[in-house]
């Protein structure tokens, strides 16, 4: 393959890996690679979860270079490179080394263990303040901050660091840590510093909220430099960041000095650029229109894994209580995005089935039938519907409700006290049991995508279809839940695995090429994401009024849930 032809290197950085991966320009994926990296826990304290940055970097590195040799395309081939990765605290000094975030007494010094990962709850008081406070940055993320963002976990450090080591530090959400890595200069994104780091769209940082919370020392005379952004430098995504690579890190990489950075964006927005902009093929028929950039404002992405991400984009900033955003410039020059979410989706279904008394059982039918766990319970499920005499699983399981809530809501209710409910339990124990459970939570995880669906639209979007990534995507029997629920179209990614890379590459040809506004970057995503398949609406009209019940009795399980703790709580005064 000659040099000729440009390639673009994709980098997503998950919660327990860091993949690379090299494509094409027609969005082809030639070479992937995924290498683990380290996270720490504390096994005195439940809340700590901590990486680092020296770690996933090593790992990026090896990764790059393994799709290279892989692909047989020389490094200066590649044109561009573009990362995402999770809504994580990297902390390091002004010469890029890590300090240690680990609570101590090497809080605040030089060390590996420098990221704050996102599931990482110990902020929980210091986001209990900055919600008390009442102030505009809390309009832009729902009206309440979750102890999961930046700003919690950076006074948490402030309060455990000493002031003069605490002045050294540089804060960083993760995708931003790594542009600086590649590049050596610091600009932070739009995406990271919107949606993680409260930069509030059109008005920038709030002195007034960080002097309130006790963060005033950030101000640093309206320079912001441990925040990066100084003298209101902030940067759209696939924006260059610098001059591209620096030196170090092409030598590193195996890449060559000066090749193009985008802008980073947290993983779930790269996996909306990765889906979003595909046509889809419907019967067979791949659809001929190609979608515009207004389009997209019709389409809500779900980057569905352990828990659910759902975004969409918008020309005017829309607000919804109890869902994040609006974030101006999060992804495009001058348009918004909201962010809901599902705190536990693929997660909850793997406890559904794990913690029930027949999971051995299944695990050795799965065995002996050299079948996937969950196609043996669709085979258990199909053997119940005919046993029963009806049409669909809606109808065996129709008189058990059940409400998903096991990890608190995300949105829209954002109430990390909501809890798990199961209305209809009998005295079984069977795998038919399980395979009954196993159904009723891919249904209640409709169900709730339905409510935030519903949110969105009351307020001010319109939504018209679902583009799934993520290994959720995978389950046919819940994503056509999914279409009759919210009886709306859902399209699966041609890859369930590959949109959140995809995008990042995205990020790396956007910069490559100069791209800097909405239209030409859509037409980069449209070109660089393959058609996917359109799962239509297909409930009976009999099934359809089932899930209507269904979901009116999903959202009064919310309203009596509320009400019995509210007379608990006045019957413990």
């Amino acid at each position: 393959m000659g040099s000729n032809t440009p390639y673009f290197i994709g980098i997503d950085v998950g919660t327990g890996s860091a993949r690379a991966s090299l494509v094409a320009q027609n969005g082809e994926i030639k070479a992937s690679s995924t290498k683990d990296t380290i996270t720490w826990r504390d096994k005195h304290d439940h809340r700590i979860f901590e990486q680092s940055t020296n770690n996933i970097w090593e790992q990026i590195c090896t990764a790059v270079k393994e799709v290279l040799k892989e692909s047989n395309v020389p490094a200066a081939a590649v044109k561009g490179l573009g990362f995402d990765a999770t809504c994580s605290l990297a902390v390091s000094d002004f010469d890029a080394n890590p300090i240690t975030v680990t609570k101590g007494n090497d809080i605040g010094k030089n060390g590996d263990r420098n990221i704050i990962l996102w599931a990482d709850h110990r902020a929980e008081k210091e986001a209990e303040l900055i919600n008390s406070t009442g102030s505009i940055v809390l309009n832009y993320v729902g009206g309440t901050m979750s102890l999961e963002m930046e700003v919690p976990k950076i006074l948490w450090l402030k309060k455990h660091m000493d002031p003069a080591l605490f002045a050294r530090c540089q804060f960083f959400d993760l995708p931003d840590f790594f542009t600086y890595k590649a590049t050596g200069d610091s600009t932070r994104s739009y995406c990271s510093t919107t949606c993680k780091c409260s930069f509030v769209p059109d008005k920038g940082w709030q002195p007034d909220f960080f002097e309130r919370i006790g963060l005033g020392e950030l101000i640093d005379d309206g320079n912001w430099k441990q925040m990066g952004t100084a003298h209101g430098r902030v940067q759209t995504a696939g924006s260059p960041v610098g001059q591209g690579l620096s030196r170090q890190a092409a030598e590193e990489l195996g890449l060559v000095e000066g090749t193009a950075v985008g802008s980073g964006l947290i993983d779930a927005y790269a996996g909306w650029m990765g889906t979003v902009a595909a046509r889809y093929t419907e019967n067979g028929q791949l659809s001929a229109v190609l979608p515009s950039l207004d389009e997209s404002r019709h389409r809500l992405a779900a980057v569905a894994g352990t828990s659910t991400c759902h975004i969409v984009q918008s020309r005017e900033g829309v607000f919804v209580k109890g869902v994040w955003g609006p974030y101006k410039d999060a992804a495009f020059p001058g348009w918004w995005m909201n962010e809901g979410g599902q705190s536990s989706t693929g997660q909850l279904i793997d406890f559904i089935i794990t913690t029930h008394i027949a999971y051995p059982e299944l695990k050795e039918r799965a065995k002996q039938e050299g079948k996937a766990i969950h196609t043996v319970l669709l085979d258990v499920l199909e053997k119940l519907r005919h046993e029963n005499h009806v049409d669909t699983y809606t109808e065996l399981t129709k008189h058990i409700h059940f409400y998903p809530d096991f990890h608190g809501n995300r949105s829209p209710i954002a109430d990390p006290r909501m809890r798990g409910s199961i209305v209809g339990l009998e005295l079984e124990s069977s795998i038919a049991d399980l395979a009954r459970k196993y159904y009723l939570t891919l249904e209640a995880i409709a169900l709730q995508t339905r409510h935030i669906v519903e949110a969105l639209n009351t307020a001010g979007h319109d939504i018209t279809s679902l583009y799934m990534s993520g290994g959720q995507a995978k389950n046919v029997v819940m994503m056509q839940l999914f279409a009759d629920t919210c009886n709306i179209p859902v399209i699966l990614p041609k890859s369930h695995s590959e949109a959140v890379v995809l995008g990042a590459a995205m990020l790396g040809r956007i910069a490559a090429e100069g791209v800097k506004v909405g239209e030409d970057m859509w037409k980069i995503m449209v070109e660089m994401t393959p058609a996917g398949t359109l799962v239509a609406p297909g409930a009976s009209p009999k099934v359809k009024k089932l899930l209507d019940a269904k979901y009116k009795i999903f959202r009064e399980t919310i309203d009596i849930q509320n009400r019995w703790r509210q007379e608990i709580e006045e019957a413990s005064d």
